[in-house]
Order: C-alpha cells, then sequence, then structure tokens
C-alpha cells in the first residue's frame, strides 16, 4: 500500500518558472498585481502561478522595464521562462496563460464539438 494516490481532478491552474534575473524580477513585477496570480521568488528562479486565466501585456513589461515599446515579445519571454503548465498562447501583443485547454480552443482554431 502506498501513501501516493492519483488525484485526476482539474487543478484550474497555471504558470511558469522565470530565470531569477533583472528581466524575470520585471515580469514578476508586472504579474504581482493580478488578483488571482501568485509571484514567488526563489533562489534560482521565480514561479507564476495563476488560477484561471492570465495576461502578460508586453507593453506593460516594456514600461516596468524603462524600455521603449517593443523590446520586450514572446521571444524575449521564452528567453526568461524556463517551463510553463496549462495552455500557453503567444499574440502579437501578449502572452495568454489558460488553466483548461478548453477557454483557449477559439485561440488555437479547436473545435469542441464531438464529430
Amino acid at each position: 500500500m502506498t501513501a501516493f494516490k492519483t488525484d485526476r481532478t482539474a487543478s484550474n491552474m497555471c504558470g511558469f518558472t522565470l530565470m531569477n534575473n533583472q528581466v524575470g524580477a520585471v515580469i514578476a513585477e508586472v504579474l504581482r498585481p493580478l488578483e488571482n496570480v501568485t509571484v514567488s521568488p526563489l533562489p534560482s528562479m521565480i514561479r507564476v502561478d495563476a488560477t484561471g486565466r492570465f495576461d502578460l501585456v508586453y507593453a506593460e513589461v516594456d514600461e516596468a522595464a524603462g524600455e521603449e515599446e517593443g523590446w520586450f515579445d514572446a521571444a524575449e519571454f521564452e528567453e526568461n521562462m524556463s517551463t510553463h503548465y496549462g495552455r500557453m498562447i503567444h499574440e502579437d501583443d501578449r502572452t495568454i496563460m489558460f488553466a483548461n485547454p478548453e477557454d483557449a480552443a477559439e485561440y488555437i482554431g479547436f473545435d469542441l464539438q464531438a464529430r
């Protein structure tokens, strides 16, 4: 008998880990005020967890970093992120994280209707 058991219920959580560097700290600073987001600084990384959905708006990161508009983008984000869970969608002006894949269906062209 084991103390561990499987729990297949949905967590309704999504998130990612960031490098604990200047860019990661700015991303965390931008996301920290969101009601459904928890930012946990750790020695070698910054963990960002959320309930449901959240958007990382690139212009907000540009402003918080004191950089010109267009400095922060999906490539810069990917360079500073090490792993994620949930569905991640990159748009031109933001990255959207979804806890439930069904909520991302319209963004990825996934038809939820059974055929």
